[in-house]
Formats: C-alpha cells, sequence, structure tokens
C-alpha cells in the first residue's frame, strides 16, 4: 500500500473534524434560532438541550452513511487511487466553501454541499478515466454518475423554499389573529391545546425523522405510522393538549415547554441525519482504503462501497463530542445565527442588508395588492384585523428579537413540514425548510414594516442565491479540485492541502480591528438615564481623543508617504465612522429612555450624535483621499505645502487639546477661548489656499492630484474643526441639562 494514501486517509480524518466544525458553524442556526430568538431559556441552557440531541442523534445516524458511498455516483466504476482521490477533493472543496459561507454570515444547506460536491469530484473522477480509456466516451458518463439524485435535491429546493415560507405566513397569521400580542388571557383558555398541536408535530418529526434510521423505531410501528400519519398525529395531539393542560394548572410556562422540546428535536434530527454531511466521505475513503488493503492491490476497483455502511460506535460518539464543543465555542455560528435573527426581529435598527431594484419593486407591488386586499374587506373586519396585529408599545416589549408565539410557530411548521417532507421521502433540505419558515411567519407577523421591508427581503434573497450559489460552487470547486489531484499525484495532494489548512487558519484568526468592531457600543446596553449620560460622555471623549491621534498621524503620514501607516489610519477612521452610524441607528431606544426624565436632555444628544457623526465622516474625507494618493504612487507634496499644512496642523492639535480637556473636566468656561482659536485657524486655512493659488498661478507645472489632496485636506479640516466645535457646546448644553 502507498504511503500517499495512507496519508490521504489520516488528512482525511482531520477534514473530518474540520468538517464538523464549519458545518455545525453553518446549520446551528436551524435549531437554535427559535430558542434563542425568543428567550425561551438563559442561551448556555438552550445550548444545554441542543447538545443533549445531538449525542442522542448521532449514535442514530449509521443508516445515513451509504449516500456518501453510493448515493451520487457509481463506486464500481471507479479503481481505488480514483475513489481516494475523488473523496479527497470533495471533502476539500466543500470544507472551503462552507466556510466562506460562514464567514459572510450565510446559512446555507450543508446536504447541498455534500450532494453537489460528491457529484463534481464524481464527475471529474469520471472524465480522468474516460480520457484514459480509447474505448470510453462523454457519452459514457450516465454509467458513472446518479444523475436521479441530483436532479431530485435540485426539485426539493424549489419545492422546500416556496412550501415553508407558505408554511409559515399561514400558520403565523391564524396564531396571531387567536392570540394576539397580548396573548395572556386567551392562553389560559386555548393554549394547551394550540401547543398541543405543536407538540404533537415536534413528537412525530423527532421519532420518526430523526431516529428513522436508528433501529430503535420496529419496522412494523414505523411502516404502520407511514401509512397511517393522520391518526398517529391525532393522537399525539390529543395526549400532548392533556399533559400539557396540567403542566399549565401547575403554572408552568408551556410554551417554553414547546420551545426547548423543538429545539431538542430539531437538534437530534439535524445530528441524526446530517452527520453523514461531515463523516461520511471521511469514513467511505477509510472502508475504501481498508478493503485495497486487504485485497493487496491498488488497482481494485469498488464495487465493495456499495454494500451496506457498518458505521463504528465510538466514531460516532467522538463526531457528537466534537459537534457539541462546536456549538458552544465557535464564534461563526453566532454571525450565522444574527442573519436569520435580524431578518425576522421585531425590532427597529441598523439593517445588515441594503436595497435593491428587485427588493424595491417587490415592496412597491406589495403596497399595491395591499391597498386592493384592503379595499374588498369591509372596514370593521379589517379593524379587528388591525387589533390583534398592533404590536406592544416599546415600553413593554422584551429585548427578545420576537415573542414565544412566534417561536412555537417556527417549530411547529418546520417539525410537520419536514416530518410529511420525510414521510413522501421528498429529500427536503432542514436549512431551506427552517430558514424560509422563520421568514414567512416574520412577514404574516407584520415584522416587514415599511421601515425594514425592502432591506429583509434584500437579505431573504441573498441567502436563497446562496443556496443555488452553493450547488454551482460546490459542483464547480470539487471538479477542479479532484482534476487537480488525479493529474498532479502526490504534488497536488500536498499543495491543496497545506493551502486548505492556511486558508482555513486565517479565516479563523481574529484582528484586532475585527474584535473592536464586534463589541457592542456600550450606550446601546445602558439601561437607565443616568447610565446612558455616563456613557455618552466616555464616548464623546474617546471618540474625540481618537480623532485627534488619527488626523495628526494621517498628516504626518502624508508628509512622509507612508503608506502603512494610512492604510492603519483608514481602517481606523472607518470603525469610528462606522460606530458613529450604529449610534445614530440605535438612537431611538437611548431616546425613549432619556425622554423619561427630561425631554431637552433627549433634544440634546441628538445633537451630539449628529455632531459626532459628522466629525468622524469629515475625518475619513482627509483619511481615505490621502492612502488613495500615496497608495497610487502619486507626486508627494511640496516643501512649502507641507509647511503650510503643519501650521494647520499644529492649531487643529491645539484646538482638539482644548476641546478633550474641557470634555474629559465638564469644565465648559473656555467655550469662547475655543471659538477664537477656531477663528484663527480659519483664517490660517484661508492663507493657505491664497498660497495654493499663488503657487498654481506661479508654476503651471505644478502636481494636479497633490493641490486637490492639498485643498481637500484643508477644507474638510474646517469641516471638522467646526462640527466639534458645535460638539462641544451641545456637550455642555447636555450636561446642564443634566443638572
Amino acid at each position: 500500500m502507498s504511503p500517499l494514501f495512507t496519508c490521504i486517509v489520516i488528512v482525511m480524518g482531520l477534514l473530518a473534524v474540520m468538517g464538523i466544525v464549519v458545518g455545525v458553524a453553518n446549520d446551528a442556526v436551524n435549531f437554535l434560532n427559535s430558542a434563542l430568538g425568543s428567550k425561551a431559556a438563559p442561551r448556555r441552557v438552550i445550548l444545554w438541550i441542543a447538545a443533549a440531541g445531538i449525542l442522542v442523534g448521532t449514535l442514530t445516524s449509521s443508516g445515513m452513511m451509504e449516500v456518501a458511498r453510493s448515493g451520487v455516483f457509481y463506486p464500481g466504476q471507479f479503481s481505488f487511487p480514483e475513489i481516494m482521490m475523488l473523496f479527497l477533493g470533495m471533502m476539500l472543496g466543500n470544507i472551503l466553501l462552507l466556510d466562506i459561507y460562514n464567514t459572510l454570515g450565510l446559512p446555507t444547506s450543508t446536504t447541498v454541499s455534500m450532494v453537489f460536491g460528491l457529484l463534481g469530484a464524481g464527475v471529474a473522477a469520471a472524465l480522468y478515466h474516460i480520457w484514459g480509456d480509447p474505448a470510453a466516451s462523454v457519452s459514457d458518463l450516465s454509467q458513472y454518475i446518479n444523475t436521479g439524485k441530483a436532479m431530485a435535491i435540485i426539485a426539493a429546493i424549489l419545492l422546500s423554499v416556496a412550501l415553508a415560507f407558505a408554511a409559515g405566513s399561514l400558520f403565523m397569521y391564524i396564531s396571531r389573529l387567536i392570540f394576539s400580542f397580548r396573548y395572556a388571557k386567551v392562553f389560559r383558555r386555548w393554549g394547551a391545546v394550540w401547543c398541543g398541536i405543536s407538540l404533537a408535530g415536534i413528537l412525530y418529526f423527532a421519532l420518526f425523522k430523526g431516529l428513522k434510521s436508528s433501529g430503535l423505531i420496529p419496522t412494523s410501528v414505523g411502516e404502520y405510522v407511514g401509512e397511517h400519519v393522520l391518526v398517529t398525529l391525532l393522537v399525539f395531539w390529543a395526549g400532548a393538549s392533556v399533559i400539557l393542560w396540567f403542566f399549565q394548572r401547575m403554572r408552568l410556562n408551556i410554551m417554553r415547554i414547546t420551545i426547548l422540546a423543538g429545539t431538542f428535536a430539531l437538534a437530534l434530527a439535524f445530528a441524526g441525519n446530517d452527520l453523514v454531511n461531515f463523516i461520511g466521505v471521511p469514513l467511505a475513503s477509510y472502508d475504501a482504503w481498508q478493503i485495497a488493503r486487504e485485497a493487496g492491490s491498488e488497482s481494485i476497483m469498488m464495487g465493495e462501497l456499495a454494500n451496506p455502511a457498518r458505521a463504528n460506535f465510538l466514531l460516532l460518539l467522538l463526531s457528537g463530542i466534537v459537534m457539541v464543543l462546536t456549538l458552544f465555542f465557535s464564534k461563526k455560528s453566532r454571525h450565522v445565527t444574527e442573519t436569520e435573527l435580524s431578518l425576522a426581529s421585531q425590532h427597529e435598527g441598523d439593517e445588515r442588508f441594503g436595497s435593491t431594484f428587485v427588493s424595491r419593486s417587490l415592496v412597491r407591488a406589495s403596497l399595491a395588492l395591499n391597498t386592493m386586499w384592503t379595499g374588498l374587506i369591509p372596514d370593521r373586519m379589517q379593524k379587528v384585523i388591525d387589533r390583534r396585529f398592533e404590536p406592544l408599545p416599546a415600553e413593554e416589549r422584551s429585548s427578545a428579537p420576537y415573542d414565544m408565539i412566534r417561536a412555537v410557530v417556527n417549530l411547529t411548521a418546520a417539525s410537520i413540514l419536514i416530518a410529511i417532507g420525510t414521510s413522501y421521502k421528498l429529500p427536503l433540505s432542514t436549512t431551506y425548510v427552517v430558514f424560509m419558515v422563520a421568514m414567512g411567519s416574520s412577514l404574516a407577523d407584520r415584522t416587514w414594516g415599511r421601515e425594514s421591508a425592502v432591506y429583509r427581503i434584500t437579505g431573504v434573497m441573498a441567502v436563497i442565491s446562496g443556496w443555488f450559489i452553493t450547488a454551482l460552487g460546490g459542483f464547480l470547486i470539487a471538479l477542479c479540485v479532484t482534476l487537480l489531484l488525479l493529474w498532479g499525484g502526490w504534488i497536488a495532494v500536498t499543495a491543496l492541502v497545506v493551502l486548505c489548512a492556511w486558508l482555513l487558519i486565517r479565516s479563523h484568526r481574529t484582528k484586532p480591528e475585527e474584535k473592536a468592531a464586534a463589541e457592542e457600543l456600550p450606550v446601546i446596553k445602558a439601561e437607565t438615564p443616568d447610565e446612558v449620560l455616563c456613557v455618552c460622555i466616555g464616548e464623546v471623549c474617546t471618540t474625540m481623543e481618537q480623532v485627534t491621534r488619527i488626523y495628526n498621524r494621517t498628516l504626518v503620514a502624508v508628509f512622509k508617504e507612508n503608506r502603512k501607516v494610512l492604510k492603519e489610519m483608514v481602517q481606523s477612521s472607518n470603525r469610528l465612522f462606522e460606530e458613529a452610524r450604529d449610534r445614530k441607528y440605535g438612537i431611538m431606544p437611548t431616546l425613549r429612555r432619556l425622554q423619561q426624565c427630561d425631554i431637552d436632555t433627549g433634544h440634546f444628544y441628538v445633537q451630539v450624535v449628529d455632531y459626532l457623526s459628522e466629525v468622524t465622516k469629515a475625518l475619513i474625507h482627509i483619511t481615505r483621499p490621502a492612502f488613495e494618493h500615496i497608495d497610487n504612487n502619486h507626486e508627494g507634496l511640496s516643501k512649502e505645502q507641507i509647511v503650510d499644512l503643519m501650521r494647520v496642523n499644529d492649531q487643529v492639535e491645539a484646538i482638539f487639546d482644548k476641546i478633550n480637556d474641557m470634555l474629559r473636566t465638564k469644565d465648559f468656561s473656555d467655550l469662547d477661548m475655543v471659538l477664537e482659536m477656531r477663528d484663527k485657524l480659519f483664517d490660517t486655512i484661508v492663507e493657505a489656499i491664497k498660497n495654493q493659488l499663488r503657487r498654481i498661478n506661479g508654476d503651471p507645472a505644478a502636481s494636479t492630484r497633490a493641490s486637490v489632496l492639498y485643498l481637500t485636506i484643508l477644507n474638510e479640516t474646517k469641516t471638522m474643526i467646526l462640527q466639534a466645535r458645535n460638539l462641544l457646546k451641545s456637550q455642555h448644553y447636555f450636561l446642564e441639562s443634566k443638572k
């Protein structure tokens, strides 16, 4: 046995661990979001319940391993070296693809990435085999590839997207009509029956979807349930309703029980059915290696892989432990989770996505249809419906992205849809169903108002388009990687494995600027008016000190044509501007907390936030052009220009030092002095501009780009100082109003 194939088996084992890490980071969104979005329990409790579901699910997943061995291609058509390169190419491409999605924070289907990755690698191995066989041709490709499986997956994508969105919308609309946002009184009467429907669907899902391949469910029972789905669901509903009614009388929160049970069921089904996406291919490569070693030949054909797989209990348990550890410690899983929660949140705020022509057109069309629809409904009925969908006032809302009613609807709709799909042998994707149910329920719950609809539709379109790109990208990446491996041999194996490891390490390494950007603004977390005041003072002082440092270092770097420092200053100024923008988007909750005491205080806070944003905007209009000028290797500033800017820089530094001192000490007695210093600076800037105009007239060969940069710095400096002085005055009034 060649050492190359032994090394490939070892690499595949490491790739299996990496596959679990990046796969769980992406699929955690499926079973965590309903519990996290409604804050049904502390995050750690939710994670432990999901971890229990994962561990049970991993021990029942052996029946799904045949998918990786022979579900997409016919292994008997490939030799041992070809099948090993096929498996390695698929794993390398799949891990890189999923890691890209996790980095972007977009949920995708690991099932689709695996199937199309195997399809791409299989096509590559088939083409390589055909190329080396003079008697074969491309028309023989169907003898190698199971094309029916790929078409079934594509059809399932379209079906699951449409059905899940429609079901989520319908279930949520009916549930909100029944309970409204003030659901406590109605829920005491009908809550057990309603949650019984949810729990029945969740139990059916857990038992006959999550444990279908475990062998724990007798074959006769599974066959009977498959033939009598409706009767089974009715029995489950009756039993669950009675049990929940007793729990409700014991003053237990039955919605919390239902949500946590749904989280367990989804985690169980995910681990039981999707574990093959991560370790199925590495285990198949190990089986192929054992078959070749026992046969004593590397040229043996791999027909034995079509036989049923025998899963190793210890390997499944270790895989479950790795999945649980990833669930608790992966930061990328939180990033993916935030995407769905932000798109489904009932709160206003900064949106992650922008707007597009398509999303704007859809919103306008929806508004027109809504106008037509409301015209057909009697006014009295419309008013009754509107009252059921009237959201709680801001002061009565919790900090959760949505309430428990919607969380139960999300879990119920997803569980029932996937259970029905399983009973009809439809390969529905868990990711697609869960995500589209959440989007449908948020739409029906009127979360997508006119303030946010265009951005959230763009986000949904970005995620859906990403799913189709998953299929195409998984196919093409695996195709190219496998062809390189088959053509390059051990050299290609070494190079691609090292490249894959380097890219993964690089993507998981957190940069200082990313860590700082990920931290939430303190003013958003402040609760009481006094806390808001204290945090606001600290933020203004810190921001102005950073502005002073960045401005001074930028000018010095321009004088010395130091590209590295300028790039660093651009990043720092961008971060300051984004923080100021986030502060503006989060101003409404802060104003509500401030105005509990005084309207004037809120007015001055608005001014402070606005002026702070303008100061940071002027700063990036200095740092960006300066960096672009030096980065493009344009001619530097002349000695005369440097002398003028040094004079301006000295005066700016003196003004900023005075402003920062007043902000720190809260002593604003020298406000008039700052005004005088500002006027002197403006005179200096005017004189510097006149000097430049004289130089332009006297020297026609002077650099145009350097002159434009010079004038840009002067004009933006003037704007920055003007806004900084206004900020100081507003901060003074803001503090005075709190006394």
